[in-house]
């Protein structure tokens, strides 16, 4: 177990370094011009040459991405140009919304979808099930910004009994989480439809229920116990997702997480705040993928973490 955690906590490191890499070149290559944008629109040439100077960018690339990669070693990510705040302290004070959102969105996604999807597949084939099944088609095909304005229209403008936008009590939560939860339910549901109507006429479960095994056991101890892996694999990449920030989600409700901050990033070419971003959320969302393969055997010890299983 060990072996296996240090081997895959080298591996996301070099992972989170060469996807930083990259980024520092792509948006290096991309259009625009951060002095510019720094310098304002009636920077002259010369205004411009001494900010591009003072933010390092006049030298050419290889001696910057050696600078970058000595003080990413060091633990110095840069300073904003926006924000003229170290870029690392700058995510980390944005990161603690964008966790709070993620993690009541993954809440609300498990204790809806994994219940409906169980009801769905016990009764499978029925009118029933197909009137939720194309709910959650309609759901999934959603645009996120479209199910948020409708949302907030219906519950911060019509009826306002929901803050509209920000952070200031916890009330201004439901909407994001609500928004970004109606899309995963529909995708995860429909996942333990699958996984659930498989294991449900599976032989081994004919035979439980001939020895007179209650149908609630059969379905929770029985077919979701061997659909849980699965089922949390796929919860587990949603939420890492989710940790990169909800971008669409964010912006309509004006929330201050990193998913906005990554926008206003871009916008100004603020190149240390966007390498700092992602090199916080690519480390998470590698964190959450480990602790998910770290979780498998507590579900179905057939697994062996980092190791195979002869049957």
């Amino acid at each position: 177990m060990a072996h296996y955690v240090l081997r895959r906590l080298a591996q996301s490191a070099l992972t989170v370094f060469l996807t930083v890499s990259a980024v520092f070149v792509l948006i290096r290559l991309a259009p625009g011009d951060p002095a510019t944008a720094f310098a304002g629109p009636l920077a002259t040439t010369e205004d411009l040459a001494r900010v591009r100077e003072q933010l390092g960018l006049a030298e050419p690339l290889p001696a910057q991405y050696l600078a970058f990669v000595r003080d990413l070693f060091t633990g110095d990510l840069g300073t904003s140009y926006s924000f003229q705040a170290p870029a690392f302290d700058v995510v980390m004070g944005r990161l603690p919304y964008t966790t709070t959102l993620a993690t009541s969105a993954i809440l609300v996604t498990a204790l809806i979808a994994v219940p409906l999807g169980v009801w769905m597949a016990r009764h499978a084939g029925t009118r029933r099930e197909l009137g939720a099944d194309v709910a959650g088609v309609a759901a999934q095909s959603m645009p996120e910004f479209w199910s948020g304005v409708m949302l907030l229209t219906v519950f911060a403008v019509l009826l306002p009994v929901l803050p509209a936008s920000g952070f200031t009590t916890w009330a201004g939560i439901v909407l994001p989480t609500a928004t970004v939860a109606l899309l995963q339910v529909a995708l995860i549901s429909r996942l333990v439809r699958r996984e659930m109507a498989v294991h449900l006429a599976a032989p081994y479960l004919t035979a439980a229920r001939s020895r007179g095994v209650s149908e609630s056991a059969l379905t929770w101890r029985y077919a979701m116990a061997n659909s849980a892996v699965p089922v949390l694999t796929a919860l587990g990449t949603r939420f890492a997702a989710m940790l990169n920030g909800v971008v669409v989600v964010e912006v309509v409700f004006a929330w201050p997480g990193v998913g906005s901050l990554v926008v206003r990033a871009l916008e100004t070419r603020d190149y240390p705040l966007i390498q700092a971003t992602v090199l916080v959320t690519a480390a998470l969302a590698i964190l959450v993928q480990l602790l998910v393969d770290l979780a498998y055997p507590l579900f179905d010890p057939r697994v062996r973490v980092g190791k195979a299983v002869r049957r």
